[in-house]
């Protein structure tokens, strides 16, 4: 007798990119952060013409990443402010496919912001919010917010995108740590809120959450895993864990990390309920110009902007991750015998 059932066909896709884009500031002195240095009279001689060239270069790998086919959906950290954004994707050659932006002034005390820009004709946005940090052991001290955006891809499968810049090793790695195991908790109950109200949720969480993957802030409180062989409800998978210790995002003292990462859904991973990622879909992105010589440690590193207090005119400090999101068509047919 033969017997039916749903068989999953992998039809189309968009690709999502993360950035920490490092210091996308504008030349322009803001009162009320702490952007000085990045100003024509500060330390960094920040001036239009350089703001103007790190736009173009932005755009120049956003288009190169999707093959001359921008991302449908960017998300990015180190970002200033709503000016800097505009600029990006209406002066530069990204205005030909009418991004949209999303963003909200953290009250970060260097004026940094994640935001996200994306485009209409394959994201099209239900919702979006952002959620602030705050630090029940240090209530003065104030971080990026989470950027939660709940949208729907191709008008059909929805998906719940949470952008992230977790807090700096800045003044030491375990000094700083209790911040990020703090937004380790927040995020987690967000994801927790959206899965009790649908178990099957598309959830992607991606940012630069200043931790590796196997760090207990995203493996134990997160939960946040890449043994796939026995997931239980709510359980997330970090895409990039297979990456760890073979390739990296950044390199500090000739080492390469894994700081950028994508982590998703159990029904995502399982492609359950229209949408689908996996390990294979996820990648670093390594265009041969978001390189240099590491004349220091050898070998190469990300062709930065700065390096040190010395203008280095390239793009960021970080590479961008990339993945792709495949929407499932279902059909019927006979089961194999």
């Amino acid at each position: 007798m033969c017997q039916f059932r749903f068989n999953k066909k992998k039809s189309q896709n968009v690709r999502v990119v993360f950035w920490n884009v490092e210091n996308l500031y504008d030349p322009y002195d803001d009162t009320t952060t702490l952007d000085d240095e990045f100003t024509s009279a500060g330390a960094k001689h920040w001036s239009y013409s350089k703001f103007r060239r790190k736009l173009n270069l932005l755009a120049k790998t956003l288009i190169t990443v999707g093959g001359w086919e921008p991302p449908a959906i960017v998300g990015m950290c180190e970002v200033e402010n709503r000016y800097v954004l505009n600029k990006l994707i209406y002066e530069t050659p990204l205005s030909s496919w009418k991004y949209r932006i999303l963003h909200h002034e953290s009250p970060d005390a260097r004026g940094i912001d994640v935001a996200m820009i994306y485009r209409p004709d394959e994201f099209r946005i239900i919702m979006s919010k952002t959620v602030t940090i705050r630090f029940p052991f240090d209530t003065t001290a104030q971080t990026r917010e989470i950027l939660m955006v709940k949208g729907t891809i191709f008008d059909t499968d929805t998906l719940h995108i949470f952008v992230n810049h977790w807090p700096s090793r800045r003044g030491g790695y375990n000094e700083s740590q209790p911040r990020r195991d703090c937004v380790a908790k927040i995020l987690r109950k967000l994801a927790d809120s959206v899965l009790m109200a649908s178990p099957e949720a598309n959830i992607l969480m991606m940012g630069d959450f200043n931790d590796e993957p196997d760090k207990a802030s995203i493996f134990t409180i997160l939960g946040a895993t890449g043994d796939t062989t026995s997931l239980l409800p709510g359980s997330l998978i970090n895409l990039m864990f297979p990456k760890l210790n073979k390739e990296g995002t950044i390199k500090y003292q000739g080492n390469w990390s894994i700081l950028d990462q994508f982590i998703i859904s159990k029904s995502m991973y399982r492609g359950t309920n229209g949408l689908h990622s996996d390990f294979q879909d996820s990648r670093i992105i390594k265009l041969d110009f978001l390189f240099s010589d590491d004349q220091r440690y050898f070998g190469s590193k990300p062709n930065r902007t700065y390096v040190g207090p010395r203008y280095n005119g390239g793009f960021s400090d970080h590479l961008p991750i990339g993945l792709n999101i495949w929407h499932h068509e279902f059909h019927l047919g006979p089961s194999p015998q």
